[in-house]
């Protein structure tokens, strides 16, 4: 993760996680598991020399053909991507269409907007929507903080499969429907 994004998740207010987007509360350590880590014996996949996985971050570090190994796998991968990002709009993060910051996940762009632009009557795009497919970039809301707080309420890629049609969709519903009886 870039560091604004971290920083976006971590917020003292809401910390969440960085890949799905769930509070994070403070825990306890996992002892059974440390335990496990401290005894569970690996193999280096570069030298072949046999250690305890708690050891194998610093071995990693320090050994020249293991990073040799990891080399060859990430050319492997980059020599043909299997999608052209470029292709894929960014639905994850978003900027203020009032002022210039960016990153903001969906929460922390209602709550950005909230808090620093609750009086601007200006009409702005919708940056959520405009990344739909079903979103108009041109469309301007007329009262964008009523909009955010009734569109926006929960996250889409909870509810929604972007790559699915929507004859798709409507047939999946139906069996869904079907089998909840």
């Amino acid at each position: 993760f870039c560091t604004p994004c971290l920083q976006e998740c971590l917020k003292p207010k809401k910390p969440v996680c960085g890949v799905c987007r769930s509070t994070l509360s403070p825990g306890s350590r996992a002892l059974d598991l440390e335990k496990q880590i401290e005894t569970t014996e690996t193999t280096c996949n570069g030298c072949n020399k046999k250690m305890y996985l708690s050891k194998m971050r610093s071995h990693a570090a320090s050994c020249s053909k293991y990073q040799n190994y990891i080399m060859e796998g990430v050319k492997a991968v980059t020599k043909e991507p299997l999608h052209n990002t470029r292709n894929f709009p960014n639905r994850f993060t978003f900027p203020c269409p009032y002022c210039s910051e960016k990153n903001f996940d969906q929460e922390g762009l209602v709550e950005h907007c909230k808090a620093l632009h609750s009086m601007d009557a200006k009409q702005v795009v919708c940056p959520i929507c405009a990344s739909m497919p079903w979103g108009d970039p041109n469309y301007r809301s007329a009262n964008f903080m009523e909009h955010l707080q009734r569109r926006h309420r929960f996250s889409y890629d909870t509810f929604v499969d972007y790559d699915a049609d929507e004859d798709d969709i409507m047939a999946q519903v139906l069996m869904r429907s079907l089998r909840d009886k």
